[in-house]
C-alpha cells in the first residue's frame, strides 16, 4: 500500500509544502543564477524515469556556457560560477526537482535519474532501477555517492527497489539531512565527478 499509494501522496504533500515555505529563497536563487548565467537560471535535461519513460529534469544551473576558441565548452571546473559553487555545496541546486516530484515524474526518494545514453548498456539487473520513480536522493547517495563504483551504485539502487518501504525512506531522509548539514558527499553532481559508465565499470 505504501509503495503503490501513500509514497506518492507523501511526495506530493511534502514537496508542495517545502516549495511554499522556501519560495522566497527559490525566487532569490533564480535571480542570482539568472545574473550569473546570462539569464539562464535552470539546467534542463532529458532523463529516463519510471519504466524508462523520458522526462525533463530541472535543476538550478551552476555552470555557465563559456567555450574555447574552437567552440567547445570549457571543462566543468572552469565553468562553475561563484554562486553556482555555493548552490552545489549546499545542495540547493536540487530544489527545482521538487517540481518534477509534484508532476509525478520523480519521487523524493529513489535511484538518481541518469543520462539517457546509459539505457542501452544496462544489464537486466541494473534495469530494475527503473521499476520505481527516480529520486532526488536515494540509498546510493547516502552510502557513498561519488566515492563508490558504478557497480556498487547499481547494487544499492536495486537493493532499494527490492526493499522499498516507509521505514527505508525515512532512514534515507534522515541520512540525507545529516550529510547536507555536515556538507559531506553532497557538493558535486554525479555528472561532474563520476567517470562515464560504459557497462563494464
Amino acid at each position: 500500500m505504501y509503495k503503490s499509494f501513500f509514497k506518492r501522496v507523501l511526495d506530493f504533500c511534502i514537496s508542495f509544502t517545502v516549495l511554499v515555505l522556501i519560495s522566497p529563497l527559490f525566487l532569490m536563487l533564480i535571480v542570482f543564477l539568472a545574473i550569473a548565467n546570462q539569464g539562464k537560471p535552470f539546467f534542463v535535461q532529458r532523463r529516463p524515469g519510471k519504466n524508462e519513460k523520458i522526462f525533463s529534469i530541472v535543476k538550478f544551473k551552476t555552470m555557465n556556457d563559456k567555450k574555447d576558441d574552437q567552440g567547445n565548452l570549457l571543462p566543468d571546473k572552469d565553468r562553475i560560477t561563484k554562486v553556482g559553487a555555493f548552490v552545489r555545496k549546499t545542495s540547493l541546486d536540487e530544489i527545482p526537482q521538487l517540481l518534477n516530484v509534484l508532476k509525478g515524474e520523480m519521487s523524493l526518494i529513489g535511484p538518481r535519474p541518469l543520462i539517457i545514453e546509459y539505457l542501452p548498456i544496462y544489464n537486466s539487473t541494473q534495469k530494475k532501477r527503473h521499476n520505481v520513480r527516480p529520486g532526488i536522493t536515494g540509498w546510493a547517495q547516502v552510502n557513498g555517492r561519488n566515492s563508490i563504483t558504478w557497480k556498487k551504485k547499481f547494487e544499492y539502487d536495486v537493493w532499494y527497489v527490492e526493499h522499498l518501504s516507509f521505514l527505508v525512506d525515512l532512514k534515507i531522509i534522515g541520512l540525507t539531512l545529516q550529510k547536507v548539514i555536515q556538507k559531506k558527499d553532497v557538493n558535486l553532481s554525479e555528472e561532474l565527478t563520476s567517470e562515464y559508465f560504459n557497462g563494464n565499470n
